[in-house]
């Protein structure tokens, strides 16, 4: 079985930060999201894993995420051109499966259920196609599967009337079959080539899809809240039981908290729920439910619910180093 992480979507939500990179590289607990991905694929003995991106983007992923070295693996780089949908971005990656089976994650979700599951239902149980489904709580921002009786019997993008809350959580498995599929279906009124579409054309042609229900964490790190969301529930795993304030010098601690080693902080009051980036400086600050980003430089300031770059970061106050 081989992996394919698609990482060509522009991230307009994410904008700012999605200027200047992928969106797929910011950093979720410090770590960048799409870490988290490829470790998903090496969890299962995946070892073969194409990323497509867009072209303009090659020396960004190369330089942040190199040809696969750090984990021992093989990372082939894929190009979508254009960006006209899901499956158009998996038609491109079709040289690359050839005649294997292949797990499908989409490079912007982070999923804490186990993927094995999904993956077998396609290795050994004969299924052409697998989903990780997921209840959410805005299923209008989603691909909303319709069942009825254990069968999936109806799939559909963004729904304006959902027919459920259950969404596909971005993790999918195929056999090569799928991309009769994708070559199949034509441009959605988005004008994109939608993965739902893709999947109803193989049951159309009775073709087996099976699915798998989580109850476990996730989300589609789309948008800030999202972003904040999802390294919540990161500190959370990473942190386990651990609560309580401490004192850190002359700073105060509120667990969960990850704070970068590089980073500098002075008479602070920090958490919970806070990820400090590298070569951070804070001074005389309080800071809850936030995540600042690499080289940010904040004094006398009380931040809840934000995302800081140091882009965007307030600058220091007159007299401060």
């Amino acid at each position: 079985m081989k992996g394919l992480i698609l990482c060509a979507g522009k991230g307009s939500r994410l904008q700012p930060f999605s200027y200047l990179t992928s969106k797929v590289l910011l950093p979720v607990a410090n770590k960048p999201l799409i870490f988290y991905n490829i470790e998903k694929c090496i969890a299962l003995g995946i070892t073969d894993i194409g990323l497509v991106i867009r072209p303009s983007q090659r020396d960004m992923f190369l330089d942040a995420v190199g040809t696969g070295e750090r984990w021992g693996i093989r990372l082939t780089y894929i190009y979508q051109h254009h960006p006209r949908g899901i499956a158009d971005a998996v038609r491109q990656a079709e040289a690359f499966i050839a005649n294997d089976a292949f797990l499908l994650l989409l490079g912007d979700n982070l999923i804490a259920n186990s993927l094995e599951a999904m993956t077998q239902s396609v290795i050994q149980n004969g299924h052409d196609g697998a989903l990780l489904l997921g209840e959410v709580t805005k299923p209008q921002d989603y691909g909303i599967v319709e069942i009825k009786d254990g069968v999936i019997i109806g799939l559909e993008e963004k729904p304006a009337q959902p027919k459920s809350n259950l969404a596909i959580m971005g993790a999918y498995a195929f056999t090569p079959k799928i991309f009769s599929a994708v070559r199949s279906i034509s441009p959605s009124q988005r004008g994109e080539y939608e993965m739902t579409d893709a999947i109803s054309y193989l049951i159309d042609q009775r073709h087996s899809i099976s699915y798998d229900v989580t109850h476990d964490s996730h989300t589609d790190v789309g948008t800030t809240e999202r972003w904040l969301e999802a390294n919540r529930w990161m500190l959370d795993k990473l942190a386990g039981q651990k609560s309580g304030a401490y004192a850190s010098g002359t700073n105060t601690v509120i667990p969960p908290v990850l704070i970068d080693p590089s980073s500098k902080l002075e008479h602070c009051t920090v958490g919970p729920y806070v990820v400090v980036g590298p070569h951070v400086v804070l001074k005389d600050c309080e800071v809850e439910d936030s995540i600042l980003l690499e080289e940010v430089f904040l004094s006398r300031c009380k931040l809840k619910g934000s995302i800081v770059s140091r882009q965007y970061a307030v600058p220091p106050l007159e007299g401060d180093a």
